[in-house]
This record gives C-alpha cells, structure tokens and sequence, in this order.
C-alpha cells in the first residue's frame, strides 16, 4: 500500500517539509495499522524540524516529524490484543505526519464515545503533558496558587482548566487582549499581559507577597529566570517547552534563599510503558467526561498545508489545538 507521508531531508524553516508518497507494509507482530483521520501539530515538532534541543533520537534523514495522531485501525499485527479493525484509536509514536501508518500497540488508546478522533488527534500529547505536570510530577492541592505561561496556547488552556477543577488559583499569562479573554474562558482566575505589565510583580500582588507553588513554563529563555522570583519557599518551577528559546546556565544561588526547585521533564518518560500511557489517557478521558477540562481543536490544516501550519503556531498566530487532516 502507498500513502502520503511529510518529510524532512534537512534541518530547517518550514519550507524543508516535503510531500512525499512511501511504502506502508502489513503490520508486524505487536502492531497495528492506522488510517488516521487527524495527526496532531505541537511546539515539538517545530523543535525536530529546527534540530533545537528536546527529546528526540537521533534518526537518519529523511525525518517523519509528528508523535500523535487518531483514526480507525484497519489491520492488526499478530499478538494484538484488544484493538480490533474498525475501532477508533488514538496513540502517541514517533512519526505521526503519514495517512497510513503502523503503529505499536502498546502506544495506542481506544477512544471513548464522547471523545472525537480530531479532538484526540489534537490534543493527547497535551492532554498527557497537563496530567503528569497537575497529578504526578507536582500534586496539585486545593488552595495552591498555580502560574501558567502562555495560558491561551494549546497547553494553557487544558492546564488552566484542568488546575482549576483540582482546586488550585490560576493565574495565566499571556501576549495580547483577545488571548486574555481566552484564557480567562479556560479556567484561569486572573491572567497578566506580559506585554504590558512586569508579569512576576503582578503575580506577586496576586498571592499577596507569598508567590505561587509552582509555575507552568512553556515559553523558556524570556521568563523562566523572572519566574524564579513568582514562587513561594518550597515552590517549583517546570519548563516543558521552549517556544522563545532554550533556558541556559543560570546561577543556582537564586534558588537557595526559598530553597526552590527547577524541572525540565518530557512526556515520554512519564509514559514509557503502556500501562502508564493508558493511566494518564484514563485520567484525560474522565476530566472531560466530568466537565472539568474541555478539549477542543482550534486550527485546522489539511495535511498537504503543513508549511503554513509550521509558519502560524512557530509565529503564534494560533490559538488552542491545531490539527493537520490528512
């Protein structure tokens, strides 16, 4: 069978994605073949495509960029169990931006009813992300003073949402007065123009002088040392993404007055086997079910118009999900 599939042949801007047609063969024992109906674009994609830091293997060119994506399962490999043709899946594997593709096993999920394969396809990358930096990496408590960067940006709005349901204060930064009222739709209590306002001031006053337990940095280099001084003693901060830059060697003297905490954790540790990919996907699908966080797409591209996807989410002209439909 052949398929379309994205490929890099070399590291760059978003004119070196390249439509090509390749091979897909039977699934192999312990796979299954997907014919996916949406494939989810995120930040990490544009850091592949760039060659910047982040948790990628070394892989020879041509490079599949894309980790997640939903579908139907059209073939199962032998000792398959539990996912049958027909059914509607969602995984996250290295190499989503293909029509047809196999994937192992044990990196899919079987959708529920009320979840759709675009809204899956868009989301579970961040979905996972916002479980294990709220349940697992920091507990989020009630009464906890949360920070969240980039509050109306894909992450932002389930963590926002998600923070909110689990009891905590969010405050949400973001860039401009429309992506305020978005953020203020998703969960966040206040949210500061760091455009315009000194963001770590701000929160301050926010928490009446006591600082926040932890901040939620997807942004990097422009805020990650300011939010040092946003945290109150014990806090702890989290960079899970670099949109403005990787976060460089800083003095680790400024954590020792509050005896604060920095993290640069990824995903694909927090779900390295099955059985934790599938907790977190449980832990998703019952927020949404319980209305406690609202997933969404907010973009739509065709496959085929991945350049000018690259373009909007790498100059943040996007808001919320984005999505490439094959």
């Amino acid at each position: 069978m052949h398929t379309i599939a994205i490929h890099i042949q070399r590291h760059g801007g978003p004119e070196v994605l390249e439509t090509v047609e390749v091979e897909v063969t039977p699934p192999r024992p312990g796979e299954v073949q997907i014919r996916q109906t949406a494939i989810g674009l995120n930040f990490a994609d544009v850091y592949q495509r760039r060659g910047s830091h982040g948790p990628h293997a070394a892989t020879p060119f041509p490079i599949t960029l894309g980790a997640q994506g939903a579908g139907h399962v059209v073939a199962v490999g032998e000792d398959v169990q539990g996912l049958v043709p027909g059914e509607r899946v969602a995984y996250f594997h290295p190499g989503a931006y293909q029509a047809v593709r196999n994937v192992p096993a044990s990196r899919v999920v079987a959708l529920p009813g009320d979840i759709s394969e675009e809204v899956a396809g868009a989301t579970l990358l961040r979905g996972l992300t916002a479980e294990y930096l709220l349940r697992r990496l920091y507990v989020v408590q009630p009464g906890d003073s949360v920070l969240v960067h980039a509050a109306a940006g894909g992450m932002g709005v389930i963590l926002s949402q998600w923070a909110r349901a689990l009891g905590a204060t969010v405050i949400g930064t973001v860039g401009s007065a429309a992506k305020r009222d978005i953020a203020l739709a998703h969960g966040c209590h206040h949210v500061i123009d760091y455009r315009s306002e000194d963001f770590a001031a701000r929160t301050l006053e926010l928490t009446d002088g006591k600082g926040v337990a932890v901040v939620y940095d997807a942004v990097g280099k422009d805020v990650f040392v300011p939010s040092l001084a946003c945290l109150r003693p014990l806090g702890m901060a989290i960079n899970y993404g670099t949109a403005s830059g990787d976060v460089e060697a800083f003095d680790l003297q400024l954590l020792h007055a509050k005896s604060l905490s920095v993290c640069r954790p990824t995903l694909r540790t927090f779900i390295a086997d099955a059985a934790s990919l599938r907790r977190g996907a449980a832990a998703l699908f019952a927020a949404h079910a319980a209305g406690q966080v609202r997933l969404a797409v907010g973009h739509r591209f065709g496959l085929a118009d991945v350049r000018e996807a690259h373009r909007q989410l790498e100059g943040r002209l996007t808001t919320g999900a984005v999505v490439l439909i094959p």
